[in-house]
């Protein structure tokens, strides 16, 4: 059983283009997100994006004190690639793969691709954030 369950999504118009994340995290058993990021990044493709969003959602789920995490994510390439049922040959995500998988290694983990209607939330998150920084 995982004490988080935590939600992510990167987006980005244009690809590369202005890009951002969000993800949102729940203690096992609560209703109400115990974790939330909103952020505007730098311009990036959408597959960085998306490593971005897992990268933050983990470092969250690790200032938490968090022990266990249960990722779900949009993302089949991402996911696919975490589990290592594909290889990362893009250069521009080497490194963000490698800082992800340096911080799963601080946590026991299972990560697991779910339908975009099931990752509303991180995917509100990203979009709101990268209309934010459109209107400012």
């Amino acid at each position: 059983m995982s004490e988080f369950v935590l939600y992510c999504d990167g987006a980005s118009r244009g690809n590369p283009g202005p890009s951002a994340i969000g993800a949102v995290g729940y203690r096992q058993g609560e209703s109400s997100a115990a974790i939330q990021v909103s952020e505007r990044i730098a311009n990036t493709t959408n597959n960085q994006a998306e490593y971005k969003a897992l990268i933050a959602g983990l470092r969250a789920v690790l200032a938490e004190g968090g022990k266990s995490v249960e990722i779900r994510m949009d993302s089949e390439l991402a996911v696919r690639q975490i589990n290592g049922e594909y290889k990362v040959k893009n250069v521009g995500l080497k490194e963000l793969h490698a800082e992800a998988k340096g911080l799963l290694e601080q946590i026991s983990w299972k990560i697991r691709h779910v339908p975009r209607e099931q990752n509303k939330e991180a995917d509100r998150l990203a979009n709101e954030a990268l209309d934010s920084a459109r209107e400012g």
